[in-house]
């Protein structure tokens, strides 16, 4: 008799805020024999805190710590390739428990098609298994709540910008933007206030650490210590306000 594989399944558990998981995640979350996450060399991972309280005892744990946790490293190693090969490796521990006829949830904070890790697995083993990705409030809707800020009123445009983008494509962007979200902040924080300055839509611009999380916090764009903001912040400079 042929063995049933199982199904890969992508959780989106949301920004931080434990209540912020949806319902569907929740049900196929405590319904999986497996739960897969991301995670960095002994840290607990910010995806599984907000999971942690809802798995069963009779849950397998699979754990995918990543080899580095930052882009810079000493030559001759290239961070795309080290992450790569993990991404391949991680994709072949899901699969030992797909080919075995296990579910396989992987927990991905925010949304797992935006920006999220899960993405990578997908990509590698959609092909071959079954697939089911559970959409979730991702880091920026969260950011917008927690600041009060509406992102766009009526034909307005969003742009989500990487903050990693160099100097003059993240100001050419922006400029050309009627309403913007700039993540992957850390340590290009400082290129990116330069370039919201140079722009004049410092004034207009709203960050925030953490948000939804317990240990969220709102400062002032000019007030942030350039070296302190962390990876998981972001900042939005909101659509202009249209008086409807």
């Amino acid at each position: 008799m042929m063995q049933v594989k199982g199904r890969l399944i992508g959780l989106g558990v949301g920004p931080g805020d434990p209540e912020l998981i949806t319902v569907k995640a929740l049900r196929l979350l405590r319904e999986s024999p497996v739960v897969a996450y991301f995670v960095a060399k002994g840290k607990k991972g910010n995806a599984f805190g907000i999971i942690e309280a809802h798995l069963q005892d009779a849950q397998n744990l699979l754990p995918l710590v990543y080899p580095v946790t930052t882009e810079v490293l000493p030559a001759p190693l290239s961070y795309e390739q080290v992450i790569s090969d993990f991404y391949d490796d991680a994709a072949e521990d899901v699969a030992t428990h797909l080919d075995a006829g296990r579910d396989v949830a992987v927990i991905c904070e925010g949304d797992p098609f935006f920006y999220g890790s899960y993405m990578y697995l997908h990509d590698r083993l959609a092909t071959r298994y079954e697939a089911q990705v559970v959409p979730g409030v991702c880091s920026m809707l969260g950011g917008a709540s927690v600041l009060g800020a509406p992102l766009v009123y009526r034909n307005q445009s969003l742009s989500v910008l990487s903050g990693v983008l160099p100097h003059d494509d993240l100001k050419r962007r922006l400029a050309d933007a009627d309403a913007a979200v700039i993540m992957k902040l850390g340590r290009n924080f400082p290129k990116v206030r330069a370039v919201l300055e140079e722009l004049g839509l410092a004034e207009r611009a709203l960050y925030v650490e953490r948000a939804t999380m317990a240990n969220q916090k709102i400062v002032p764009l000019d007030q942030v210590e350039p070296m302190s903001s962390p990876y998981f912040s972001l900042i939005i400079v909101p659509g202009e306000r249209w008086q409807g």
